[in-house]
């Protein structure tokens, strides 16, 4: 039989009494490869303490590190990989002398300035003489490749002056205008789309623009292409994997709110767009691993939950399976599902919907895909001081040319020594045909996902055949999390919640009415309200204030922080809300779009 590291038989389970017995509070004394076992001088967590975390992505790493702080002793269960979405993936077997794998992804890295809980998690995360969070560097989310042209975003600035909606029409229009083609009637009309969200109280924009697709909202089918390519599907596909035509006006409201905002440094925002200066998993997961762990947290890699039981109106264990396929029970005084919603919402039994019905609309939630693809080149492409989106492109991609933020020589460090830069492309379009082969990327194989990507990426920069060349890729990597490729059983591992029209009547909160459950990932209502590491973390954040609560605990309660809203548009808001519930439309909104050629 197969031994684990801790020399445990792997079909060896132990029942959660007999593990609280033995100091380990949430279940089997497992110690998988990869995982870092626990100090030896651990020792049962106090009754009504003990917590098993289901899930070791954003939400569930989140939930472990408030909850260690407070002295609850916690066990994370990860079927997977520490770090979920957000952990590095280096592609083995392309090590060589004494170098490390070329660094992989899921995706990029990209952490707006208006993120503050995960800021604010990282701040208390050791790295030498300082945190984690001094990892993060600024970038430049400046260049939109369109069609061979290059057009910049203005940069970072101010509107001057009071901050007033005229001011904000005013500095939107000259901005757009200055670096799009899109007709000025129809740029009119978009600035006045996002200045009415943006004068948009709370009540209209949860009754109004939460039921209704961003598409619509901008009247995209009535505008031409370039509004279509420049200001509608690049922001929606682009930046935040979504389409248009199933994002609600919300979601994709807020992002426009809270990215201008950044820009403009108003509030209590950060850069707008920060990077990590080296692979995720070296500057940032692995510290936290090692962190949480001196703080008690024990890690169960490879163990999947695969059912939780439920008596009298609470959990009262839950199975996990390891990868021989043998199965034991879990018991702890309180549970978190910190897993995706897919993984979850076959989970959620008869009796778990009747003990909140709430969980039973998990299954109308929606999910999509946005994967990474990295291209090696032999010679350095910093293509953008920061995030370039390829406006148009079929697959809707993003890049970033990473090795000008990392610490060290790329090269020297990774693969062989000759690959000397990574392009790394987040593909948020697998449904819509290429420009090469006239299939989707779930049509085609890895090499062919490869050969499509660049073939986008040269058609839309300037010279892009000459910048990016055939004879400087050294060498790709297509995420893991996509298998079948190119066949009918082609599948995604780890999709992504899209937020359609009245999806947030869908969500649940992170506490549940079963008082031992909880959820502690991004489909969780939070401030964010979009699928990024912010909102995983956020959820985690109010699951760990859930248990304080449920176990009585007197500790202070882990701080949320919410999306700036500018004191100016207090009063602004008020008056809106009193037009939505009064049947008015908020005084800014054209109801009528400049159609072309007007």
């Amino acid at each position: 039989m197969e031994q684990d590291q801790s020399g445990i038989g792997r079909r060896r389970f132990v029942t959660g009494a007999m593990a609280v017995a033995a100091g380990a509070a949430a279940g089997p004394l497992w110690g998988a490869p990869g995982a870092r076992a626990a100090a030896p001088s651990l020792v049962s967590a106090a009754p009504g303490r003990s917590v098993a975390i289901f899930g070791a992505g954003m939400g569930g790493l989140s939930a472990a590190h408030e909850l260690a702080e407070r002295g609850f002793q916690v066990t994370v269960y990860e079927r997977k990989a520490l770090g979920g979405k957000s952990r590095s993936i280096p592609v083995p077997g392309t090590a060589t002398g004494g170098r490390r794998d070329l660094p992989g992804e899921h995706g990029f890295r990209f952490f707006p300035g208006f993120y503050q809980n995960l800021p604010d998690t990282m701040s208390r995360i050791p790295f030498g003489r300082g945190t984690v969070r001094d990892n993060l560097v600024p970038a430049s989310l400046e260049v939109i490749a369109y069609k061979g042209k290059e057009l910049r975003i203005p940069v970072p600035g101010s509107l001057g002056g009071v901050l007033t909606p005229e001011a904000i029409e005013d500095y939107l229009r000259s901005a757009l205008t200055a670096v799009t083609t899109v007709p000025p009637s129809q740029i009119n009309f978009f600035v006045s789309k996002l200045l009415t969200f943006v004068t948009s109280g709370p009540r209209r924009r949860l009754g109004q623009w939460e039921n209704m697709a961003f598409a619509d909202f901008i009247k995209a089918d009535v505008m031409s292409q370039e509004y279509r390519d420049l200001l509608v599907t690049m922001f929606t596909a682009s930046l935040v994997a979504a389409q248009p035509d199933k994002a609600n006006t919300r979601t994709m409201g807020l992002m426009f709110e809270a990215l201008f905002y950044s820009a403009l440094g108003l509030g209590p925002y950060g850069p707008p767009d920060q990077v990590l200066n080296g692979p995720s998993n070296d500057v940032w997961i692995d510290p936290w691993i090692a962190h949480l762990t001196g703080l008690g947290v024990r890690f169960e890699v490879g163990r999947t939950a695969t059912g939780f039981t439920c008596s009298g109106g609470r959990i009262t264990g839950a199975q996990v399976t390891d990868p021989s396929g043998a199965s034991g029970v879990v018991t702890a005084d309180h549970y978190v599902a910190a897993m995706p919603i897919e993984r979850l919402q076959p989970l959620l039994t008869s009796e778990l919907k009747a003990a909140d019905p709430a969980l039973a609309r998990l299954a109308h939630l929606e999910t999509d895909w946005m994967n990474g693809v990295m291209i090696y080149l032999k010679e350095p492409r910093p293509i953008a001081a920061g995030h370039l989106i390829y406006a148009a492109t079929p697959w809707a991609l993003t890049s970033i040319s990473q090795a000008q933020f990392w610490s060290g020589d790329f090269a020297a460090r990774y693969g062989d020594g000759t690959a000397t830069d990574c392009l790394s492309l987040d593909l948020s379009d697998w449904n819509t045909p290429g420009v090469l082969f006239g299939r989707t990327a779930k049509q085609c194989t890895r090499q062919e996902i490869v050969q499509e990507v660049l073939a986008q990426v040269r058609s839309a920069l300037p010279g892009g055949a000459a910048l990016l060349p055939d004879s400087i890729v050294h060498s790709w990597f297509v995420d893991p999390a996509i298998t079948g490729e190119g066949t009918a059983a082609v599948a995604n591992d780890e999709p992504l919640l899209i937020n359609t029209p009245a999806s947030w009547g869908n969500r649940p909160t992170a506490t549940t009415r079963i008082p031992n459950f909880f959820l502690a990932a991004d489909y969780v209502r939070n401030s964010i309200n979009l699928a990024t590491m912010e909102g995983g973390n956020e959820a985690g954040r109010m699951a760990a204030n859930g248990i304080l609560d449920a176990s009585g605990s007197a500790a202070t309660r882990a701080r949320l922080y919410g999306l700036y809203l500018p004191d100016e548009f207090r009063s602004i808001h008020g008056a809106d809300d009193a037009r939505y519930l009064l049947g008015l439309p908020n005084r800014f909104d054209l109801l009528l779009p400049y159609w072309p050629g007007r």
